[in-house]
Protein backbone atom coordinates (compact mmCIF):
# COMPACT_ATOMS: atom_id res chain seq x y z
CA UNK A 1 0.00 0.00 0.00
CA UNK A 2 3.06 2.42 -0.18
CA UNK A 3 1.45 4.03 -3.49
CA UNK A 4 -1.75 4.62 -1.09
CA UNK A 5 0.10 6.33 2.08
CA UNK A 6 2.18 8.34 -0.88
CA UNK A 7 -0.94 9.41 -2.32
CA UNK A 8 -2.21 10.49 1.21
CA UNK A 9 0.89 12.21 2.16
CA UNK A 10 0.50 14.24 -1.16
CA UNK A 11 -2.88 15.13 -0.62
CA UNK A 12 -1.98 16.26 2.89
CA UNK A 13 0.55 18.27 1.74
CA UNK A 14 -2.35 20.55 0.34
CA UNK A 15 -3.66 21.49 3.81
CA UNK A 16 -2.37 24.51 4.70
CA UNK A 17 -1.89 25.52 8.82
CA UNK A 18 -4.13 28.95 8.93
CA UNK A 19 -1.81 30.70 11.26
CA UNK A 20 1.24 29.76 10.07
CA UNK A 21 0.57 29.85 6.27
CA UNK A 22 2.56 26.34 5.39
CA UNK A 23 2.07 23.06 4.63
CA UNK A 24 1.68 20.94 7.58
CA UNK A 25 3.97 18.65 6.14
CA UNK A 26 6.65 21.39 6.19
CA UNK A 27 6.30 21.94 9.29
CA UNK A 28 6.53 18.89 11.08
CA UNK A 29 2.82 18.62 12.02
CA UNK A 30 2.12 14.93 10.02
CA UNK A 31 3.05 11.91 11.98
CA UNK A 32 2.49 8.15 10.87
CA UNK A 33 0.27 7.28 7.95
CA UNK A 34 -0.87 4.27 7.12
CA UNK A 35 -3.85 2.28 4.71
CA UNK A 36 -4.74 -0.72 5.05
CA UNK A 37 -6.19 -3.49 2.56
CA UNK A 38 -9.91 -2.05 2.90
CA UNK A 39 -9.25 1.36 2.25
CA UNK A 40 -8.91 2.57 6.03
CA UNK A 41 -6.32 5.11 6.63
CA UNK A 42 -4.64 6.06 10.00
CA UNK A 43 -3.33 9.45 10.20
CA UNK A 44 -1.37 11.12 12.52
CA UNK A 45 -1.51 14.91 13.28
CA UNK A 46 0.53 17.00 15.76
CA UNK A 47 -0.84 20.44 16.22
CA UNK A 48 1.35 22.87 17.68
CA UNK A 49 0.10 24.17 21.30
CA UNK A 50 -2.53 22.77 23.59
CA UNK A 51 -5.93 24.90 22.54
CA UNK A 52 -4.69 25.48 19.30
CA UNK A 53 -7.28 27.73 18.09
CA UNK A 54 -7.06 26.34 14.30
CA UNK A 55 -7.62 22.82 15.36
CA UNK A 56 -10.78 22.77 14.31
CA UNK A 57 -10.10 23.86 10.48
CA UNK A 58 -7.03 21.69 10.69
CA UNK A 59 -8.73 18.27 11.97
CA UNK A 60 -11.40 19.31 9.14
CA UNK A 61 -9.56 20.15 6.41
CA UNK A 62 -7.04 16.97 7.12
CA UNK A 63 -10.28 14.77 6.80
CA UNK A 64 -10.85 16.39 3.68
CA UNK A 65 -7.95 15.85 2.18
CA UNK A 66 -7.35 12.07 3.16
CA UNK A 67 -10.90 11.53 2.05
CA UNK A 68 -9.87 12.68 -1.76
CA UNK A 69 -6.87 10.06 -1.86
CA UNK A 70 -7.79 7.04 -3.96
CA UNK A 71 -8.73 4.07 -2.23
CA UNK A 72 -9.59 5.82 1.10
CA UNK A 73 -12.95 4.72 2.58
CA UNK A 74 -12.94 5.61 6.15
CA UNK A 75 -9.99 7.78 8.38
CA UNK A 76 -8.81 7.19 11.66
CA UNK A 77 -7.61 10.66 12.59
CA UNK A 78 -5.44 10.96 15.94
CA UNK A 79 -4.91 14.14 17.40
CA UNK A 80 -1.99 15.22 19.28
CA UNK A 81 0.39 18.39 20.59
CA UNK A 82 4.18 18.62 19.38
CA UNK A 83 6.53 17.83 22.07
CA UNK A 84 8.90 20.84 23.80
CA UNK A 85 11.41 19.58 21.64
CA UNK A 86 9.35 19.31 18.44
CA UNK A 87 8.13 22.60 18.77
CA UNK A 88 11.32 24.06 19.05
CA UNK A 89 12.61 22.51 16.16
CA UNK A 90 9.49 24.21 14.57
CA UNK A 91 9.98 27.57 15.45
CA UNK A 92 14.69 26.91 14.30
CA UNK A 93 12.67 25.71 11.35
CA UNK A 94 11.08 28.94 10.50
CA UNK A 95 13.10 31.57 11.56
CA UNK A 96 16.30 29.99 10.83
CA UNK A 97 19.56 32.18 11.58
CA UNK A 98 16.95 35.24 11.87
CA UNK A 99 15.96 33.78 15.87
CA UNK A 100 15.22 36.47 18.50
CA UNK A 101 16.53 39.08 15.52
CA UNK A 102 14.86 41.47 13.69
CA UNK A 103 14.24 40.33 10.19
CA UNK A 104 13.05 43.37 8.47
CA UNK A 105 16.62 45.14 8.06
CA UNK A 106 18.46 46.86 5.66
CA UNK A 107 18.98 43.27 3.69
CA UNK A 108 15.35 42.38 3.89
CA UNK A 109 13.04 42.53 0.65
CA UNK A 110 10.01 43.24 2.73
CA UNK A 111 9.43 46.84 1.82
CA UNK A 112 8.47 48.60 5.63
CA UNK A 113 6.40 51.64 5.56
CA UNK A 114 5.50 53.71 8.66
CA UNK A 115 2.33 55.65 8.91
CA UNK A 116 2.11 58.78 10.75
CA UNK A 117 0.42 62.10 11.44
CA UNK A 118 1.16 64.94 13.04
CA UNK A 119 -1.84 64.71 15.52
CA UNK A 120 -4.83 62.45 16.34
CA UNK A 121 -8.17 62.49 14.81
CA UNK A 122 -6.92 62.88 11.16
CA UNK A 123 -8.37 58.94 10.17
CA UNK A 124 -4.35 57.77 10.44
CA UNK A 125 -5.42 54.16 11.52
CA UNK A 126 -8.53 54.03 9.22
CA UNK A 127 -6.39 54.81 6.02
CA UNK A 128 -3.19 52.09 7.45
CA UNK A 129 -5.93 48.93 8.12
CA UNK A 130 -7.87 49.73 4.72
CA UNK A 131 -4.58 50.23 2.98
CA UNK A 132 -3.14 46.68 4.44
CA UNK A 133 -6.51 45.28 3.37
CA UNK A 134 -6.26 46.76 -0.71
CA UNK A 135 -2.60 46.01 -0.87
CA UNK A 136 -3.73 41.82 0.45
CA UNK A 137 -6.32 41.73 -2.26
CA UNK A 138 -3.70 42.51 -4.93
CA UNK A 139 -2.26 39.27 -3.71
CA UNK A 140 0.75 40.78 -1.73
CA UNK A 141 1.81 39.06 1.85
CA UNK A 142 1.10 41.94 3.98
CA UNK A 143 1.72 42.46 7.91
CA UNK A 144 0.36 45.72 10.16
CA UNK A 145 1.92 46.20 13.22
CA UNK A 146 -0.20 48.40 15.56
CA UNK A 147 2.47 51.10 16.74
CA UNK A 148 0.18 53.47 18.02
CA UNK A 149 -0.08 51.69 21.49
CA UNK A 150 -1.50 54.24 23.72
CA UNK A 151 -4.33 54.36 20.59
CA UNK A 152 -4.55 51.13 19.28
CA UNK A 153 -7.64 50.87 17.35
CA UNK A 154 -6.28 48.08 14.26
CA UNK A 155 -7.97 45.27 15.82
CA UNK A 156 -11.20 46.84 16.08
CA UNK A 157 -11.34 48.72 12.35
CA UNK A 158 -10.29 44.92 11.06
CA UNK A 159 -12.90 43.08 12.76
CA UNK A 160 -10.94 41.27 15.29
CA UNK A 161 -12.62 42.71 18.99
CA UNK A 162 -15.88 41.11 19.51
CA UNK A 163 -18.00 42.11 22.85
CA UNK A 164 -14.89 44.36 23.76
CA UNK A 165 -12.44 41.20 23.73
CA UNK A 166 -9.48 41.27 21.37
CA UNK A 167 -8.40 38.14 19.15
CA UNK A 168 -5.39 37.15 21.00
CA UNK A 169 -2.37 35.66 19.06
CA UNK A 170 -0.96 32.14 19.40
CA UNK A 171 2.00 31.93 21.45
CA UNK A 172 4.73 29.01 19.91
CA UNK A 173 7.44 28.86 22.43
CA UNK A 174 8.98 31.89 22.09
CA UNK A 175 7.17 32.82 18.57
CA UNK A 176 4.04 34.73 18.43
CA UNK A 177 1.53 34.00 15.66
CA UNK A 178 0.01 37.10 14.72
CA UNK A 179 -3.96 36.81 14.09
CA UNK A 180 -5.30 37.84 10.52
CA UNK A 181 -7.75 39.50 8.99
CA UNK A 182 -8.59 40.36 5.53
CA UNK A 183 -5.22 38.57 4.91
CA UNK A 184 -3.28 40.82 6.87
CA UNK A 185 -1.84 39.24 9.79
CA UNK A 186 -1.49 41.48 12.54
CA UNK A 187 -0.02 42.49 15.89
CA UNK A 188 -1.74 44.93 18.33
CA UNK A 189 -0.81 45.69 22.26
CA UNK A 190 -4.53 45.43 22.73
CA UNK A 191 -4.27 41.74 21.67
CA UNK A 192 -2.26 41.14 24.88
CA UNK A 193 -4.78 42.53 27.29
CA UNK A 194 -5.76 39.81 29.62
CA UNK A 195 -9.69 39.51 30.22
CA UNK A 196 -9.48 37.52 33.18
CA UNK A 197 -8.23 40.64 35.20
CA UNK A 198 -11.29 42.78 33.52
CA UNK A 199 -8.72 43.81 30.48
CA UNK A 200 -10.61 44.99 27.22
CA UNK A 201 -10.36 46.71 23.69
CA UNK A 202 -11.03 50.19 26.34
CA UNK A 203 -8.14 49.24 28.76
CA UNK A 204 -5.55 52.04 29.17
CA UNK A 205 -1.81 51.38 28.40
CA UNK A 206 0.30 53.80 30.30
CA UNK A 207 3.88 53.48 29.41
CA UNK A 208 7.22 55.38 29.39
CA UNK A 209 9.65 55.53 26.33
CA UNK A 210 11.90 52.40 27.40
CA UNK A 211 9.36 50.09 27.65
CA UNK A 212 7.42 51.71 24.62
CA UNK A 213 11.01 50.78 22.36
CA UNK A 214 11.30 47.38 23.81
CA UNK A 215 7.46 46.68 22.59
CA UNK A 216 7.72 47.80 19.28
CA UNK A 217 11.00 45.49 18.95
CA UNK A 218 9.80 42.80 20.57
CA UNK A 219 6.63 43.29 17.77
CA UNK A 220 9.51 43.31 15.10
CA UNK A 221 11.33 39.96 16.95
CA UNK A 222 9.06 37.59 18.72
CA UNK A 223 6.52 37.92 16.44
CA UNK A 224 6.74 35.46 13.19
CA UNK A 225 5.08 36.98 10.15
CA UNK A 226 6.86 35.01 7.25
CA UNK A 227 8.16 36.40 4.13
CA UNK A 228 6.05 39.50 3.58
CA UNK A 229 6.22 41.78 0.83
CA UNK A 230 5.33 44.76 2.72
CA UNK A 231 5.23 46.10 6.00
CA UNK A 232 2.82 48.31 7.73
CA UNK A 233 2.96 50.30 11.25
CA UNK A 234 0.05 52.23 12.58
CA UNK A 235 2.14 54.71 14.42
CA UNK A 236 0.44 57.34 17.47
CA UNK A 237 0.02 60.72 16.18
CA UNK A 238 3.47 63.16 16.69
CA UNK A 239 7.12 62.67 17.09
CA UNK A 240 7.56 61.01 20.02
CA UNK A 241 9.07 58.33 21.72
CA UNK A 242 7.56 55.28 19.20
CA UNK A 243 8.44 57.61 16.20
CA UNK A 244 12.07 57.31 17.45
CA UNK A 245 12.32 53.64 17.77
CA UNK A 246 11.04 52.53 14.62
CA UNK A 247 13.26 55.02 12.78
CA UNK A 248 15.85 53.48 14.78
CA UNK A 249 14.59 49.86 14.31
CA UNK A 250 13.33 50.41 10.68
CA UNK A 251 16.17 52.78 9.28
CA UNK A 252 15.45 52.40 5.94
CA UNK A 253 11.45 52.05 6.10
CA UNK A 254 9.62 54.51 4.28
CA UNK A 255 6.94 56.61 5.67
CA UNK A 256 3.59 57.72 4.45
CA UNK A 257 2.39 60.92 6.36
CA UNK A 258 -1.06 61.67 6.76
CA UNK A 259 -2.85 64.97 6.95
CA UNK A 260 -6.48 66.81 6.90
CA UNK A 261 -7.55 69.38 4.16
CA UNK A 262 -7.06 72.89 6.78
CA UNK A 263 -3.70 74.50 7.44
CA UNK A 264 -3.59 73.93 10.84
CA UNK A 265 -2.91 70.37 10.29
CA UNK A 266 -0.41 70.48 7.87
CA UNK A 267 1.76 72.56 10.24
CA UNK A 268 2.20 69.41 12.70
CA UNK A 269 1.92 66.98 9.76
CA UNK A 270 4.93 68.39 7.88
CA UNK A 271 7.04 68.06 11.25
CA UNK A 272 6.10 64.17 11.66
CA UNK A 273 7.77 64.04 8.26
CA UNK A 274 10.61 66.07 8.93
CA UNK A 275 11.31 63.65 12.17
CA UNK A 276 11.20 60.19 10.29
CA UNK A 277 13.83 61.86 7.50
CA UNK A 278 16.30 62.85 10.56
CA UNK A 279 15.73 59.04 11.53
CA UNK A 280 17.65 58.29 7.73
CA UNK A 281 13.63 57.22 6.27
CA UNK A 282 12.85 58.50 3.25
CA UNK A 283 9.14 60.13 2.88
CA UNK A 284 6.85 58.46 0.19
CA UNK A 285 4.38 60.24 -0.39
CA UNK A 286 1.77 62.46 1.90
CA UNK A 287 -2.42 60.90 2.19
CA UNK A 288 -4.65 63.94 2.06
CA UNK A 289 -7.42 62.46 4.46
CA UNK A 290 -11.56 64.08 5.32
CA UNK A 291 -10.88 65.97 2.30
CA UNK A 292 -14.66 67.37 0.19
CA UNK A 293 -17.71 65.83 0.90
CA UNK A 294 -19.64 65.22 -2.18
CA UNK A 295 -22.68 66.52 -2.40
CA UNK A 296 -26.05 64.85 -4.43
CA UNK A 297 -25.71 67.90 -6.42
CA UNK A 298 -22.35 66.92 -7.66
CA UNK A 299 -20.77 70.11 -5.73
CA UNK A 300 -18.18 69.20 -2.89
CA UNK A 301 -18.50 70.59 0.66
CA UNK A 302 -14.69 71.21 1.93
CA UNK A 303 -15.75 70.73 5.63
CA UNK A 304 -12.47 71.38 6.94
CA UNK A 305 -11.19 73.27 3.86
CA UNK A 306 -8.77 72.65 1.35
CA UNK A 307 -4.74 72.09 -0.12
CA UNK A 308 -3.49 70.78 2.99
CA UNK A 309 -2.30 67.76 1.22
CA UNK A 310 -0.35 69.17 -1.51
CA UNK A 311 0.97 72.20 1.49
CA UNK A 312 2.22 69.21 3.49
CA UNK A 313 3.87 67.57 -0.09
CA UNK A 314 5.29 70.57 -1.26
CA UNK A 315 6.90 71.59 1.63
CA UNK A 316 8.64 68.18 2.35
CA UNK A 317 9.62 67.92 -1.24
CA UNK A 318 12.14 71.17 0.08
CA UNK A 319 15.50 69.87 0.18
CA UNK A 320 14.07 66.03 -0.94
CA UNK A 321 16.12 63.95 -3.22
CA UNK A 322 13.09 63.47 -5.22
CA UNK A 323 9.46 65.34 -5.13
CA UNK A 324 7.28 63.89 -2.34
CA UNK A 325 3.90 63.42 -4.18
CA UNK A 326 0.27 63.73 -2.83
CA UNK A 327 -0.31 60.59 -3.15
CA UNK A 328 -4.43 60.34 -2.48
CA UNK A 329 -7.08 62.68 -1.39
CA UNK A 330 -9.34 60.25 0.49
CA UNK A 331 -12.95 62.26 0.55
CA UNK A 332 -15.53 62.40 3.31
CA UNK A 333 -17.31 59.53 3.58
CA UNK A 334 -19.88 57.78 5.76
CA UNK A 335 -19.06 54.24 4.77
CA UNK A 336 -15.52 54.68 5.63
CA UNK A 337 -16.30 55.99 9.14
CA UNK A 338 -18.83 53.03 9.53
CA UNK A 339 -16.38 50.12 8.37
CA UNK A 340 -13.85 51.08 10.37
CA UNK A 341 -16.47 50.81 13.42
CA UNK A 342 -18.44 47.53 12.57
CA UNK A 343 -14.73 46.26 11.99
CA UNK A 344 -15.26 45.76 8.03
CA UNK A 345 -12.57 47.58 5.58
CA UNK A 346 -14.67 49.76 3.36
CA UNK A 347 -12.50 48.60 0.46
CA UNK A 348 -14.00 45.42 1.33
CA UNK A 349 -17.98 46.35 2.16
CA UNK A 350 -17.54 49.37 -0.88
CA UNK A 351 -14.77 49.06 -3.27
CA UNK A 352 -16.94 51.56 -5.53
CA UNK A 353 -17.10 54.23 -2.52
CA UNK A 354 -14.79 57.31 -3.97
CA UNK A 355 -13.02 57.00 -0.86
CA UNK A 356 -12.10 53.21 -1.17
CA UNK A 357 -11.28 54.22 -4.70
CA UNK A 358 -8.72 56.56 -3.31
CA UNK A 359 -7.45 54.24 -0.75
CA UNK A 360 -6.92 51.52 -3.59
CA UNK A 361 -4.97 53.90 -5.97
CA UNK A 362 -2.49 54.25 -3.24
CA UNK A 363 -2.31 50.38 -2.93
CA UNK A 364 -1.84 50.53 -6.61
CA UNK A 365 1.32 52.76 -6.79
CA UNK A 366 2.87 50.70 -3.66
CA UNK A 367 1.81 47.18 -5.18
CA UNK A 368 3.63 48.25 -8.10
CA UNK A 369 6.86 49.06 -6.50
CA UNK A 370 9.82 46.05 -7.49
CA UNK A 371 9.91 43.96 -4.47
CA UNK A 372 13.87 44.38 -3.85
CA UNK A 373 16.62 46.15 -2.72
CA UNK A 374 17.13 48.61 -5.36
CA UNK A 375 17.55 52.20 -4.45
CA UNK A 376 17.52 51.54 -0.87
CA UNK A 377 20.81 51.47 1.77
CA UNK A 378 22.58 48.79 2.42
CA UNK A 379 25.02 47.98 5.09
CA UNK A 380 28.68 47.64 3.73
CA UNK A 381 29.87 44.58 5.40
CA UNK A 382 26.77 42.65 3.17
CA UNK A 383 28.01 43.72 0.42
Amino acid sequence: MTEGVDAIRSRLARVIDPEIRRPITDLGMVGDVALDDAGRASVSIKLTIVGCPAAAAIERDVREAVASAPGVTSIDLDVSVMSPAERSALTERLRGSRARTNPFTADSLTRAYAVTSGKGGVGKSTITANLAVALAQRGLRVGLVDADVYGFSIPGILGLVQDGVTQQPTRVDSMILPPIAYDVKTISIGMFLDPSRGQNASTAVAWRGPMLHRTISQFLTDVYFGDLDVLLLDLPPGTGDVAISVGQLLPDADVLVVTTPQPAAADVAVRSGVVARQTGQRVFGVIENMAGLPQPDGSVLELFGAGGGAEVAARLSEGADAPVPLLASVPLSIQLRSGGDAGEPIVVSDPEDPAAVAIRGVADRIAARPRGLAGRSLNPSLV
